[in-house]
């Protein structure tokens, strides 16, 4: 709870400090609102400061940097977050939800396949929720071979480390994690993902090699950091031609 919250909370109070004054309740909760605006504000704040500062230097930038941009106190944003490791969850949440219902309106909306993918793309790139994918997610990739590939299990994500199945597994063409996540939504949006891969590589329309790992890479490659907004959106549209035309069968 923040300051301005328990500030709010003894104003609304009824018989609180707050209300002492002789005034009514209403007088007091009304006095409290321009408090709970400011931190509802202040929020929105750190959020948007924490997206745009960590998705243009990663997840490893510091706290100060957050506040900086946010324009306000170092410890306003830790009072919000008590750790970074809480304020990367929430972004890595929230951009991760976004990738999922871009994917699901994708596969709902564009009946060919290669269409479906190729909008999820375009679209997820647009965005920029590829700089801000969470490092686990990309992680997958190294375990995301053909079905005929044996994986060790010290190179699976964390998630799929824990349990009672020590032994090697045969991965299949859409990773799926087997254990409950932390969830920062990774495991529904590698199922929709996956959805998506499979009907381009069933229609012909995707390389066979292609996974999902691979689809989430071409995400956060397609999506550089530039200062200036136009440049940014071109370099991203043309590099992301570039690696669709790389998915694409050579018969194709």
């Amino acid at each position: 709870m923040t300051i301005q919250d328990s500030h709010w909370q003894a104003a609304a109070a009824p018989g609180s400090a707050a209300d002492g004054n002789g005034r009514a309740g209403s007088g007091g909760a009304g006095r409290s609102a321009p408090l709970r605006v400011d931190a509802q504000r202040n929020l929105e704040h750190v959020l948007r400061a924490a997206r745009e500062v960590f998705g243009e230097l990663g997840y490893g930038a510091p706290m100060e940097d957050v506040a900086r941009r946010a324009r306000v106190g170092v410890g306003t944003v830790y009072r919000r977050f008590p750790s970074k490791d809480v304020l990367v969850r929430r972004i890595a949440e929230e951009e991760t939800s976004r990738l999922t219902e871009q994917a699901r309106t994708a596969l709902g909306q564009e009946e060919e396949p290669w269409s479906a993918l190729s909008r999820f793309l375009r679209t997820s790139v647009a965005s920029g929720a590829g700089r801000l994918l969470p490092p686990q997610v990309l992680r997958v990739g190294v375990e995301s071979e053909e079905s005929t590939v044996v994986v060790r299990d010290e190179a699976r994500v964390p998630q799929q480390r824990v349990g009672a199945q020590p032994e090697l597994r045969v991965v299949g063409p859409r990773p799926v994690p087997v254990e409950e996540q932390e969830d920062t939504g990774s495991e529904e949006l590698l199922e929709v993902v996956g959805q998506l891969v499979d009907r381009a590589r069933g229609a012909g329309e995707l390389r066979d090699d292609v996974t999902v790992a691979d689809v989430l890479l071409v995400i956060a490659t397609a999506a550089p950091s530039l200062p200036d907004a136009v440049q940014q959106a071109a370099a991203s549209a043309r590099l992301l031609d570039i690696l669709l035309e790389g998915l694409r069968p050579r018969s194709a």
